[in-house]
């Protein structure tokens, strides 16, 4: 078994160098665990780029959403103690507490399951006050309906432990979590103190475009946070201590950390998701998968220059958890990890090297080849060509041939400086065929485009279009486009840039955010000056217009 595991060891670091290079993570620690003992760790890159300092076992990260299971661990410790019912209204524990409603009110276990239909959040520095502003937000569904990620939510939880236990969230982490798992290394709060030892977190360079791999990074913008939706910082041998508490359905070295009650209620399958894979499930602060026969607890988290995730196998009893100071998807590391380590103790044959990832390697690149020109709207010289040669994706630009960059299914980086902005994004008819184009205000379609050319749309929408920014590093900034009589919404932050939502009008000059619905998420435009309106407000956050394009 040995053997086995060294050569699987060597294979999963074979891995992690081929996967780091090209990715926006300057640096990577990983550790495995069983239910009794950290089995494997190791570290790579750098953890401070301009001093050249590398990453080891007891390096510091930001570890972002990973905290909301600190969260609901906490929480469920006080239900323990029969402080505190999470199917009683948030009002019972913070009178002050509101939101505009018209169904039952919200509980710990709808904000705990991310099922209270709220907006996404995270925009205050003041987790008090976040969780004061959402009375100015509207809930759109019944609680407990559907499974929509809410900060938000858990900056709310956070005050809500605070305000039943009678002590400070770090605090409250500190005595009842972190010490008794021994996590000596940890911080339970992002702090100037934290500051001192953690890791350079890394962030785009451009702050207002998509982030392609192997991009370019600047060292993020350096914030203080207490805020349930996601501050503690903690080392990859800490954090395979906390994964054996839950391989261990809630147990410490020192004994119960959660009751086996408790425990059953964090990781039920609370409500369907989809959020980080396909037919997964959320329960209380972490995200409930089955694969080949076997259940996995898992959970990932990002912070402004940092990203972290961790899996266990609860039939095997095995844990991994990575941890970054940039931007981009650990899972793949985490998962290939257990694989490999499963692999090995079963003496079984490891799972070959996947190949190196490659963004231009485009299976279906087919489905979009052929000529695409602009809507009878736009110039009519606007077009362009795109051609399939194997698996690549070429657009002929002028004289140039570009090999597009897959950010996700039928969504495009252009690696030119005429194209940057945007990512080009496709659109398929109701049989799954490609028939147009977007690529910011752009329009175009090919051949098989059957839909409506010309479009009415209010004239007082021309003054929304623009760039908005703000102060916040979460969602600094945000471009509103006008393009086929409608005005969508597209981000620009971490690993959702470029990403779009339509805008659906309702009354008052409101406009939804997506499509879908049960979206709380409300934007509206005023201060007008010069035919341009000034400030956008995305649900209860102020953005302004900037000068740049």
């Amino acid at each position: 078994m040995e053997t086995n595991l060294k050569k699987a060891y060597e294979r999963l670091d074979q891995f992690i160098e081929q996967y780091m290079e090209g990715s926006n993570f300057p640096g990577l620690a990983i550790a495995l665990t069983d239910r009794e003992k950290l089995l494997h760790i190791s570290a790579h890159g750098l953890a401070d780029v301009s001093a050249q300092t590398p990453v080891t076992p007891d390096t510091l990260f930001e570890i972002g959403s990973i905290g909301k299971s600190f969260v609901s661990l906490a929480l469920l410790q006080l239900c323990d103690e029969g402080k505190l019912d999470p199917h009683k209204p948030i009002t019972h524990y913070v009178p002050w507490f509101k939101i505009q409603s018209k169904f039952e009110p919200l509980t710990p276990h709808h904000l705990m399951s991310h099922t209270g239909g709220i907006v996404w959040g995270a925009f205050f520095p003041s987790a008090r006050y976040e969780a004061w502003s959402l009375r100015e937000t509207k809930a759109t569904t019944p609680p407990g309906t559907h499974f929509r990620y809410s900060n938000a939510g858990y900056d709310t939880l956070g005050i809500v432990l605070e305000d039943v236990s009678g002590q400070s969230y770090g605090d409250f982490l500190q005595e009842r979590i972190l010490d008794p798992l021994g996590m000596t290394q940890s911080h339970p709060t992002i702090t100037n103190k934290t500051r001192q030892d953690l890791s350079v977190g890394y962030w785009t360079f451009y702050y207002d475009r998509p982030l392609n791999r192997g991009g370019v990074l600047a060292p993020a913008t350096w914030l203080e946070t207490d805020a349930g939706a996601g501050s503690p910082a903690s080392t990859v041998t800490d954090m395979a201590s906390y994964l054996r508490m839950y391989l261990n359905r809630g147990q410490g070295p020192q004994g119960e950390i959660i009751s086996e009650e408790s425990f059953e209620m964090m990781t039920q399958k609370v409500i369907k998701s989809d959020w980080l894979r396909k037919d997964s499930f959320y329960g209380y602060g972490l995200n409930i998968h089955e694969e080949d026969g076997h259940t996995y607890l898992s959970h990932g988290g990002g912070m402004v220059g940092y990203s972290a995730f961790i899996m266990m196998d609860m039939d095997e009893g095995l844990g991994a958890v990575v941890l970054t100071n940039g931007l981009g998807n650990p899972g793949q590391v985490v998962l290939y990890a257990l694989k490999l380590l499963r692999a090995a103790l079963d003496g079984q044959e490891l799972p070959e090297l996947p190949p190196p990832p490659d963004p231009t390697k485009i299976k279906n690149a087919a489905d979009y080849a052929g000529t695409y020109r602009a809507g009878t709207y736009q110039s009519d010289t606007k077009s362009f060509t795109l051609a399939a040669k194997g698996e690549n994706l070429i657009l002929n630009y002028g004289d140039e041939r570009i090999a597009l960059e897959q950010h996700i299914p039928d969504n495009f980086y252009v690696n030119h400086p005429d194209l940057l902005h945007f990512l080009l994004r496709f659109s398929r008819n109701k049989d799954g065929k490609v028939v147009e184009a977007f690529h910011g205000a752009d329009w175009y379609v090919n051949d098989d485009y059957t839909g409506e050319t010309d479009f009415d749309y209010p004239a007082e929408w021309n003054a929304f279009a623009g760039h908005y920014q703000s102060h916040n590093p979460f969602r600094s900034n945000f471009r509103i486009v006008l393009r086929k009589g409608a005005l969508a919404l597209i981000f620009f932050a971490g690993d959702d840039s470029g990403l779009e939502e339509l805008l659906v009008p309702l009354d008052d000059g409101v406009f939804r955010v997506g499509e879908e619905e049960f979206s709380p998420e409300r934007i509206s435009f005023n201060t007008l000056i010069n035919g341009q309106m000034i400030r956008a407000r995305l649900s209860c956050y102020d953005f302004y217009r900037v000068s740049t394009p």
